[in-house]
This record gives structure tokens, C-alpha cells and sequence, in this order.
């Protein structure tokens, strides 16, 4: 049995969390919500996420990062990416022997535009954590939590450290593989929040079933392309972290990007949810991201997609017109 240190408390934490109990392991969760805290601690359930789930005894929550580090084998991070960083500053100081980290959260870090594993490995030395782990792949917390069948990657440089975490969660309802895509599989996690985004939007306007087939395919090729030119392994995107994730958070009403695009689809407008929006929403500052590092730097690919959801996000372009556009643009072969 390992202690897991889980940074966070939310619905990715919990879920994890139940994955990690029922692995007979040892967990503690550190929040910042005394709501929350208490829910876990004294109610058994995280009712702000799941109405329904009640959560084993052995799942518990703190709000020293102090008490959630000691002893700790494992730091498994699941806050928002914007506040990673400054977290595992806080962290740094509290380790006493050498840890494994494994980093569950999806996008950038603010400040610098890094990947989360680069971001770790800026805070951390290579003498105070084992090689990084990045765990990602086609997963929603609302059903890992129910123990729906799930299937997920253990990404790392490093094989063994790869196959450590593949084995600390796997079970018969979460099953691991195992990748040494890196960069591919952590900007194949990044890009297809903003896909995610453009399909609510197409949802919201009344498109159908063919446009989003389309969508997730184009957007496949788009995140493929501009994966590879960072770095990543064209044949990543194909499985878990590419075109699986892709899929689940397209489709799926549990995805917040996908509720996001809805929401600017059915307003027609991306104004007022840019104004009042408080939900994390990766794809949103993602497709900054990646917008202005295409036009900043001469890759020699073409990301339309998400160039389009950039203008209806910060340019607030008619997110209709938009797509009639896309629609519109030159004929070419689809492998270009």
C-alpha cells in the first residue's frame, strides 16, 4: 500500500481518488474549500460534483498541505493548470525524501505557456522526484467515479516509472497503458479542449451529427499536425490521448469545454460567457495558446479550427458566420 498525496478536491480528484481506495491504497486529498473538506470528511460524498456517490471512509481531505504530504509515495496533481505552479512551490519545501509526481491536468501553465511536465520539472530537481508522469486519455470523472469502464495512458520518458503508475491504478473497471509520447500526448490533451469548445458551439447553433463528425475529424488532423511539429509522434494521435480523448470530450455533455461552445453557440455571441464565465474551461485559454504560437513562429501548418474559435472567443466573431467560412475556405485534398 502507498500514500497518494491528491492535490485537489474536485470532481477529477474524487474520482481518482475512489480508483485509488479501491486499490487498497492510502489517500489524502488537499482542498482549500472548508465545503468541501467537511463533505468528504464527515458526509462521505463531494455533493458540488456528484449528487448520488457516496464515498468510501478511506477517502479523506485536509486542508494542511502539510498533513497531505507526509509520508506521501505519490503527488498526484488534478487542480487547474493556472494554479499548478504555485502550488508545488508550496510543496518544494515539504519534501523530505524523493517522490514520484503524476500530473492529471490538462493544458498550460499561465504564466510561461509550458506543458504541465515541463512546468513540474521547473519547480522540481531531478535529485527531489522520480521522472515525471503524465496520466491522460479519453476519461470523464462522472463516470470513473461510478466505476464505468475506463481506459486511460500512464505517459512518462521513462518506461518504468511509466509502468509504476500504470500499476498503482489499474483495476478491473480503470485500465493504464503505457506511452513515452510526451509531447504528444500532453499537447493531443491540450488541443482538444478548444475542439471540444468549436462542437458545443456547432451543437448550439442546431448542427447535427454529420457537422460534428466532421468537426472531431478535421480537428484530428489539425491537432495531429500541430502536434507533430512540436515534437510528438504523429502515431499518438491516434489512440487514447489523440482521437480517443478527442471523442469522449466532443460528445459528451460531462465535458465543460463542450458545455462552454454550447453555451456561445446558442447566444450566437461568445461575449457574455467570456464576461461572467467562473467554471474551469481549459479550451479557452488553450486556443490563445496555441493561436499565438502558430502566428508567432513559421511551422508551415494551417490550424483553422482553431483559429476560428479564436476569433469568436477574442474577437467576438458570429460564431454562425464562423462556421459558414470554415465552410467557404479554398477546396483542397483532405490530407493537406
Amino acid at each position: 500500500m502507498s500514500k497518494i498525496a491528491i492535490l485537489g478536491t474536485g470532481s477529477w480528484a474524487t474520482g481518482l481518488a475512489r480508483v485509488l481506495n479501491d486499490n487498497g491504497h492510502e489517500i489524502m486529498m488537499y482542498g482549500i474549500d472548508q465545503s468541501e473538506i467537511n463533505d468528504i470528511n464527515i458526509r462521505h460524498c463531494n455533493y458540488k460534483y456528484f449528487k448520488d456517490v457516496h464515498l468510501e471512509k478511506g477517502i479523506v481531505a485536509t486542508l494542511s498541505l502539510e498533513k497531505t504530504m507526509e509520508d506521501a509515495s505519490y503527488i498526484l496533481i488534478t487542480i487547474p493548470t493556472q494554479f499548478v505552479k504555485d502550488t508545488l512551490l508550496k510543496v518544494k519545501p515539504l519534501l523530505k525524501e524523493k517522490i514520484t509526481v503524476i500530473n492529471a491536468a490538462k493544458g498550460f501553465d499561465m504564466n510561461t505557456n509550458m506543458r504541465m511536465s515541463e512546468t513540474i520539472r521547473d519547480v522540481f530537481t531531478e535529485s527531489e522526484i522520480n521522472p515525471v508522469v503524465s496520466l491522460i486519455g479519453p476519461s470523464h470523472a462522472e463516470e470513473v467515479v461510478e466505476r464505468i469502464l475506463t481506459a486511460v495512458c500512464s505517459v512518462s520518458l521513462d518506461e518504468g516509472t511509466a509502468q509504476d503508475v500504470q500499476k498503482l491504478f489499474s483495476n478491473q473497471y480503470f485500465r493504464v497503458y503505457t506511452s513515452n509520447d510526451e509531447i504528444g500526448a500532453e499537447y493531443g490533451a491540450a488541443y482538444k479542449n478548444v475542439i471540444a469548445v468549436a462542437s458545443g458551439i456547432i451543437a448550439g447553433l442546431g448542427y447535427g451529427d454529420n457537422t460534428r463528425a466532421a468537426l472531431i475529424t478535421r480537428g484530428l488532423h489539425e491537432m495531429s499536425l500541430y502536434g507533430v511539429v512540436k515534437g510528438g509522434q504523429r502515431e499518438t494521435y491516434f489512440g487514447l490521448t489523440g482521437i480517443g480523448d478527442l471523442i469522449v470530450t466532443c460528445s459528451s455533455v460531462h465535458s465543460r469545454n463542450y458545455q462552454a461552445g454550447l453555451e456561445i453557440g446558442e447566444s450566437n455571441r461568445a461575449i457574455d460567457f467570456m464576461a461572467h464565465n467562473t467554471k474551469t474551461c481549459e479550451g479557452v485559454r488553450t486556443c490563445k495558446v496555441i493561436h499565438d504560437d502558430v502566428s508567432q513562429h513559421s511551422y508551415g501548418i494551417e490550424t483553422p479550427i482553431v483559429d476560428a474559435v479564436y476569433r469568436v472567443l477574442y474577437e467576438n466573431a458570429d460564431p454562425k458566420a464562423t462556421v459558414a467560412e470554415l465552410m467557404s475556405r479554398d477546396l483542397k485534398s483532405e490530407q493537406l
